[in-house]
């Protein structure tokens, strides 16, 4: 391998490793936020609340600087850095900065006028027919009144982190990531460290979560400033004529168009899935997101890592259209994918209530609060094999240059996601929004596929001919090896009972685990697969 290759391989797994760090830290503070608030009201109020800013945030924060700030930006660095041409440049990132924070201004000042408004939107009246009306009409009047207040106090959140995202374009575009990977880990440590510190003087634990965010949101900016102040380039603002005169703002704006295009189709589906929830009773809202957090840890141990690491070479193929090799590539990491996603997806329906307990339970996260996940969370981990799957076959198309097919996937999904919830929300409730997940999750994949039929670069019928024995192979092995644990799990929970829930059911799931991945591992090596040895062999320095 060349020195090239492996310095993008090791930058890949430094950038995973700070991703599932940040996934961990988002992970505590979930369980800080079950620990304060559980399934309570105040619960889905502020997972409400924060929804918002963040939609805006990756609609148009992070998704606008990665797809149109970053080209643009590149441009003007790949010319000949004459004084000139770097006032150009200079005056170009001076009309971006005052764009984005004068737009976000303008959707902060709004946000805090019409909150009122916007919380409507998740907060139905309750119908005058029912027979505990009045205690009905008195929670919801609170609840609204709730999210009202966090919106107010989290609006700020999307200038912060709007500027933060443009910290983090000009970073990237000189190649450096780790101070703008590293910033989430700040943001859920601040949000932790203030649930702690402020609850004592807030009227309740979601407020002082929410301040928290304001305060994370600023030092995730913050935090950047100086990295970007070493490459040079001055921050400065500019008039509104100069800005929305100047030729690179222009590509920019031309170039967000298409990715608004996408990116609200996914951030519509998640408005839905999150104002259904809301209005089906309280904690519904919240489990799902405890779920959901669950499952993100589980996909950002590996999902992440493979597509990082794996995707340089992929790029380097495609340039040279050396397709042969790019689909045994694309082919190899698809088996990874499948050999660990089956046997985590297995082991996680088995031991998902000890897992929630374990990461979750405390006096406010209690029983009702571990069934009520618990349900969502079975839901979610059976599409995980489809949810890691995307996240191996979109950038397949990436790499290619090719963005419009796996973004129309993309959109069909949602728009079946959508239906999905409507249909299964009402006989399963919270469990059925997770499951319209999964099945869309899979409805992604299956276009991806379709889509690959129609490209001459992918050899659709080797990947489908090499994958589906695998998966079924693993699955099999998957339900020997969890045979063991099935019959240990009880016994080590009475054992270990009455101990912190970091040992009562820490111990257990990790001994359940481990006899889980030996059996499997044996299981592979008498078989003779050589996917864990090629995966090894790729993570060595």
């Amino acid at each position: 391998m060349s020195d090239n290759k492996k310095s993008l391989i090791k930058s890949g797994i430094s950038l995973s490793a700070i991703t599932l760090l940040s996934r961990i830290m988002g992970l505590i503070r979930e369980i800080t936020k079950a620990s304060f608030l559980g399934t309570t009201m105040y619960a889905d109020a502020f997972t409400t609340s924060f929804m918002l800013p963040n939609l805006l945030r990756r609609l148009f924060a992070e998704g606008s600087i990665s797809v149109a700030f970053i080209p643009t930006f590149k441009k003007y660095l790949a010319k000949e850095q004459t004084p000139e041409n770097r006032r150009e440049t200079q005056d170009f990132l001076a009309a971006t900065f005052t764009l984005v924070t004068f737009c976000t201004t303008c959707v902060v000042v709004l946000g805090v006028l019409f909150a009122p408004l916007i919380t409507l939107i998740f907060c139905h009246k309750p119908n005058a027919e029912a027979a505990d009306y009045a205690e009905q009409l008195v929670l919801w009047a609170l609840k609204k009144d709730e999210i009202t207040i966090l919106t107010r106090i989290m609006a700020p959140y999307l200038l912060f982190i709007s500027i933060a995202a443009f910290f983090q374009g000009i970073l990237n575009s000189e190649k450096i990531f780790a101070p703008s990977g590293f910033t989430p880990v700040l943001l859920n440590g601040i949000v932790v460290l203030c649930t702690y510190l402020l609850s004592p003087y807030t009227a309740n634990p979601a407020r002082a979560m929410s301040i928290g965010v304001i305060l994370g949101g600023f030092v995730q900016a913050a935090f950047q400033w100086p990295f970007v102040h070493k490459t040079g380039w001055k921050i400065a603002l500019t008039s509104l004529k100069k800005t929305f005169s100047n030729p690179g703002t222009k590509q920019v704006l031309l170039l967000i168009g298409p990715t608004i295009v996408g990116m609200a189709a996914y951030q519509l589906n998640n408005l839905v899935s999150t104002s259904v929830a809301s209005n089906i009773g309280d904690g519904y809202a919240s489990s799902l997101e405890y779920s959901l957090r669950l499952q993100e840890l589980i996909l950002g141990i590996f999902a992440v890592s493979i597509s990082t690491v794996i995707l340089p070479d992929m790029s380097v193929m495609a340039s040279k259209k050396d397709w042969k090799s790019y689909n045994e590539l694309l082919s190899q990491a698809v088996r990874i994918i499948i050999m660990i996603s089956v046997p985590v997806t297995a082991f996680s329906l088995f031991a998902g209530k000890e897992l929630i307990c374990l990461v979750f339970k405390t006096n406010s996260f209690n029983e009702q609060s571990v069934l009520l996940t618990l349900g969502e969370f079975r839901y979610h981990i059976a599409g995980l094999l489809f949810i890691a799957l995307n996240r191996i076959i979109s950038p397949a198309f990436y790499a290619q240059g090719n963005t419009k097919l796996p973004t129309l996937a993309g959109i069909i999904s949602v728009f079946f996601n959508i239906l999905f919830v409507f249909i299964l929300v009402w006989p399963m409730k919270g469990n059925g929004i997770a499951l319209a997940l999964s099945l869309a999750s899979a409805v992604n994949t299956l276009f991806l596929l379709i889509f690959m039929k129609g490209k001459e670069e992918f050899d659709l019928k080797a990947l489908i001919k090499s994958t589906i024995p695998y998966t079924l192979k693993l699955i099999v092995f998957s339900v020997i090896a969890v045979i063991p644990p099935v019959f240990m799990m009880n016994p080590l929970l009475e054992k270990f009972a009455g101990h912190t829930r970091f040992i009562s059911y820490g111990i257990p799931v990790a001994l359940c685990g481990i006899v889980f991945a030996a059996i499997g591992v044996i299981l592979l090596i008498i078989t003779g697969d050589n996917s864990m040895k090629k995966i090894v062999k790729k993570l060595k320095p």
